[in-house]
Order: structure tokens, then C-alpha cells, then sequence
């Protein structure tokens, strides 16, 4: 893969199997898994999905609940392994895949920086080096000894992006975390990621906000069921699929 590449996908399947009833405790899955009394329907989240991403690109992933762009950046960040295809990576990731994630509830959100931090990647001194650049981006100096599972989704957003951008990333994913919070939370985030952007990470957003996909992403994709209806510049894109 050329170096100016950061991610090339190609022919991507993604299969679920979809239990065909449902067991509510894991005995009784157990039995009818050992009876074969219990069965399960394929379902096929991603369907020959095509998708090369240039060094410095941003590329917005657009469609309506259910059409696979959640399942698609879980693939491009390795979560979710290929049923049929290939996913190549060239360089480091930042994920903000779901909001929480990385963090332990029953921590205080000084213990979760570290937790979180370490789960990307960064050593305890490289975290108590950038612990005020954190507290201050993320606005939760008055809660740090709080237990997270305290936080609104709000504050945890806040908190993880704050980790997660702090230093520049090859690749920064970001699925619907700038959903939550206000206003002044999201100005500052975008504001976070186009600095990101013009020093060269490349950007995989997924939002139901076409407005913001069109402040921020150069590029676009639609999903519609799993397939790729329609990808190119963000802005025909995006009026392609508000008018659908």
C-alpha cells in the first residue's frame, strides 16, 4: 500500500448471525446451543464495500439507523474482522467509536484519564505530562474525583475526545460523539478536528448532522442497507441523500 494511503477497503463483508428467538440467560443459550434446538439467520451488515482514504482526507459516512456506517467504522478500526474482503491500515488510530468506552464507571474520572489514556496507548508519564491540557480541554476540573458513571453522556464525550485528540493521530474516527453535549462543546471539538485536519490526520465521521459532515468532511459516503449508494464530494452527496 502506498504511504499516502491510510486505509484502502476493499470488497468489505461484514456477516451477523441473528439468533432466531430470544434466550434471556446464558444457561438456557447453552442448552439449546448444545440441543441445536436453537438457530440463527444471517445477516449481512456490509455488502462489497469500496473505499481507498488519502493521507489529510475527511470522509463523512452518512445513511439512515441501521444502514451500516456504525458496523463500517468498527471494521476500519479492527473490532470487527471481514467476512469477505480486506481492511489495510497505514498509521496509528484515535477511535471515538461509543461514548464510554475505555472507561471504567466505578473509577473517578482522574483514575479513568490514565485508564483511558493507557488504553490508547500512552505511557503514565506521557499522561501526567498533558494531565492539565486534558482537564482543561474537557472542562471536569470540578469533578475529578467523581465516579464516571456520575458523568452525563455529555462529560464523558468531553473527556474522551479530550484523551483521545491529544496528540495528532494518523487516523481520527468519530461516530456520533458530537451528538451529545452543547453547543459551546461541539464549536470547540470541531474546532479540535479541523486543526487535526490541516496538519495532516485523515478523518472518518459518522453523523446524522448533514451540516456538520459538510463543515467538516471534504468527502462523503452513503450507506443505504449496507451497500455504498453513492460516494464523492460531500456536498452532491449529501443533497443526493437528503432528497432520497
Amino acid at each position: 500500500m502506498e504511504n499516502n494511503i491510510k486505509l484502502k477497503i476493499e470488497d468489505l463483508h461484514i456477516r451477523y448471525n441473528l439468533a432466531s428467538e430470544n434466550v434471556d440467560n446464558l444457561k438456557e443459550f447453552v442448552i439449546k446451543i448444545l440441543k441445536r434446538q436453537l438457530m440463527f439467520q444471517e445477516f449481512m451488515a456490509l455488502q462489497g464495500v469500496n473505499l481507498e482514504v488519502k493521507a489529510g482526507e475527511s470522509w463523512g459516512i452518512i445513511g439512515r439507523n441501521g444502514a451500516g456506517k456504525s458496523t463500517f467504522l468498527k471494521a476500519a478500526c479492527g473490532i470487527l474482522k471481514p467476512y469477505k474482503g480486506s481492511i489495510q491500515i497505514n498509521g496509528r488510530i484515535s477511535p471515538l467509536i461509543e461514548l464510554g468506552a475505555g472507561f471504567d464507571g466505578r473509577l473517578t474520572a482522574k483514575e479513568n484519564i490514565f485508564l483511558n489514556g493507557a488504553v490508547l496507548g500512552y505511557s503514565e508519564e506521557f499522561i501526567k505530562e498533558h494531565y492539565d491540557e486534558i482537564v482543561e480541554f474537557s472542562e471536569v476540573d470540578k469533578f475529578l474525583n467523581v465516579p464516571i458513571k456520575n458523568f452525563s453522556s455529555g462529560m464523558r464525550a468531553k473527556l474522551g475526545f479530550a484523551i483521545a485528540t491529544l496528540v495528532k493521530p494518523d487516523i481520527l474516527i468519530v461516530d456520533e460523539v458530537l451528538a451529545v453535549g452543547d453547543f459551546k462543546f461541539k464549536e470547540k471539538c470541531e474546532k479540535k478536528m479541523q486543526e487535526l485536519l490541516s496538519n495532516g490526520t485523515t478523518l472518518l465521521f459518522v453523523s446524522h448532522s448533514i451540516d456538520q459532515v459538510k463543515r467538516l468532511c471534504k468527502n462523503a459516503m452513503w450507506l443505504d442497507h449496507g451497500e455504498v449508494k453513492m460516494k464523492g464530494e460531500a456536498g452532491p452527496v449529501c443533497d443526493a441523500y437528503v432528497k432520497s
